[in-house]
């Protein structure tokens, strides 16, 4: 099909906007990137943009030899497997419930966790309250809170009403329970929501260090990756000097550089994530499959 010449104006135009687009969001990143495989010593100069200009490991071996950040790793891992598939599934059946039309409370729960989304306790008596149910220096304060939310429960219960009721009415009529629906017709129907979700609550969790802070600051089994990088990072900024000064000439490691490594240690896990989950994005999965 021959384009006019203002059809070819404006593709080269959108082209250029969205190379530039491209540019300006990946630059931070590859920069941080080049600057935690770059001589720390050699960083502080300036200069480095997009290739590091003399190639050095010793960053990230300064970083992942600290124990409490493994330990902090092994934990954030553990957290974010656990809490997305328990806040996944507590979401999900919860919004199936209130989602039904026929739930004679429908309307009042949907206004209750609304309510919740504006309004809460205050820090000092949820502190007070987990204190009392015992998850304060416990693994278990990471995962039990956060497994209703509110958004992600009216994001899936959206979803679900989007879903044709004839398929539920036909699954009845052949003798299928509401757990049998749920797990074997709305279910598949909703990944792609149910990959949005997860993703949300899996960055959520992984990005999470005030919580490690406030309720296990004194129990170092259960610290956190992005909580030792925040002790890192402030502890980084500071210095001066480097991170070691004692060993600065014979480790050429710096805050900056430091400061680059443990953040791209910390981000790269949720990256190689997204791109595996994107193609659940898509919605419309529903449309041909009942046919009236």
């Amino acid at each position: 099909m021959k384009q006019s010449k203002g059809d070819k104006i404006f593709h080269i135009c959108l082209g250029i906007f969205m190379f530039l687009f491209v540019v300006i969001t990946l630059y931070p990143v590859l920069n941080t990137v080049a600057i935690s495989f770059n001589n720390g010593l050699d960083a502080v100069k300036g200069g480095i943009h997009l290739l590091p200009r003399k190639f050095t490991v010793e960053n990230y071996q300064k970083v992942l030899q600290k124990q409490s950040l493994v330990q902090g790793a092994l934990v954030t891992v553990a957290r974010t497997i656990i809490g997305t598939l328990t806040s996944l599934a507590a979401n999900a059946l919860l919004a199936f419930i209130v989602s039904r039309k026929r739930f004679l409370f429908k309307r009042g729960m949907s206004l209750f966790w609304v309510i919740t989304m504006y309004v809460n306790g205050g820090m000092i008596p949820i502190f007070l309250l987990f204190k009392t149910l015992g998850l304060t220096n416990s693994f278990w304060v990471y995962i039990i809170p956060g497994m209703v939310s509110a958004f992600n429960m009216l994001v899936l219960r959206t979803y679900m009403e989007g879903i044709p009721d004839s398929l539920e009415e036909s699954a009845q009529l052949d003798g299928a329970g509401y757990f049998t629906i749920f797990a074997k017709i709305i279910s598949p129907l909703c990944l792609p929501v149910y990959a949005t979700v997860a993703l949300f609550v899996a960055v959520g969790q992984w990005n999470s260090w005030f919580d490690a802070m406030l309720y296990n600051r004194m129990s170092e089994q259960y610290t956190t990756l992005q909580y030792e990088l925040m002790k890192l990072l402030s502890t980084v900024m500071n210095q001066t000097g480097s991170v070691d000064s004692a060993k600065n000439a014979a480790s050429s490691v710096t805050p900056v550089s430091i400061r680059s490594a443990a953040t791209i240690v910390t981000m790269l896990p949720i990256v190689c994530l997204y791109p595996f989950l994107q193609r659940y994005f898509v919605t419309g999965l529903t449309i041909g499959g009942v046919k009236e």
